[in-house]
């Protein structure tokens, strides 16, 4: 299986032990099966709401995982209805709920729904917004979400933010609304998708802006402070 740029960094992400991982979204079910693959968790778990695709993934993982050490399910339903309480967890245990490929507002609905469902579990969400990746970073701050981990990605031009977060307060950093650890670099590649994506970020919420939108320019305030910041520290050099 060949992986995207993309999915080859979420799935690098996925470190910690899991005792159930859920790819959501999941469409031809590559991440979910790259992770069945290297077993990283005893349980992957497959969730779409298109039939069409369940049913040809279901082929898929019949045909090419008969003996894996790890237990797949797919799941035909909407992703806030994920049926995390069926599987009974262990206190050191936890879910890791995979989202990616859709906008961040759906992705608020789904969080928002799976929190509700599920009150009392602690869950990990590994998430990649195509796009409202400000407003998502809103809604996991009010959540009182904390932050894992968290990368900045640029493929095909597209640039991606990818959140590893828990919904326990406690268990990582605060999230900081246009992010910390994306801006730093070690390279000068890095670098360049940093000012590139920063400057492609700030001219989006400019246009907004017209609009008088409120999140807009709270999403200016915050990333020109983050440019000023950048210019700072390559002057200094």
């Amino acid at each position: 299986m060949k992986l995207s740029k993309r999915l080859q960094q979420l799935d690098q992400m996925v470190t910690t032990p899991y005792q159930h991982i859920w790819d959501c979204c999941c469409d031809h079910g590559l991440l979910g099966m790259t992770l069945l693959a290297r077993s990283a968790a005893p349980n992957i778990h497959f969730v779409d709401i298109v039939p069409e695709l369940m049913l040809q993934l279901n082929s898929k993982l019949t045909q090419f995982f008969p003996h894996s050490t790890s237990t797949w399910a797919s799941h035909c339903i909407d992703v806030k209805k994920l049926p995390l309480m069926q599987y009974p967890l262990a206190e050191s245990e936890k879910h890791l709920v995979i989202i990616a490929g859709v906008g961040g507002d759906l992705m608020t609905e789904f969080i928002e729904g799976i929190c509700v469902n599920n009150p009392n579990l602690n869950i990990d969400f590994l998430l990649c917004p195509v796009h409202h990746q400000f407003s998502l970073r809103a809604k996991l701050i009010t959540l009182n979400f904390s932050l894992l981990d968290e990368v900045l990605l640029e493929e095909n031009q597209r640039f991606y933010e990818m959140l590893l977060v828990s919904s326990n307060a406690t268990q990582g950093d605060k999230i900081s609304p246009i992010g910390d650890k994306i801006w730093h670099s070690d390279s000068v590649e890095q670098r360049t998708v940093i000012n590139n994506y920063l400057v492609k970020t700030l001219k989006h919420y400019q246009r907004i802006q017209q609009d008088h939108s409120a999140q807009a320019e709270r999403a200016i305030e915050h990333y020109q402070a983050q440019a000023n910041k950048l210019n700072a520290i390559k002057s200094s050099k």
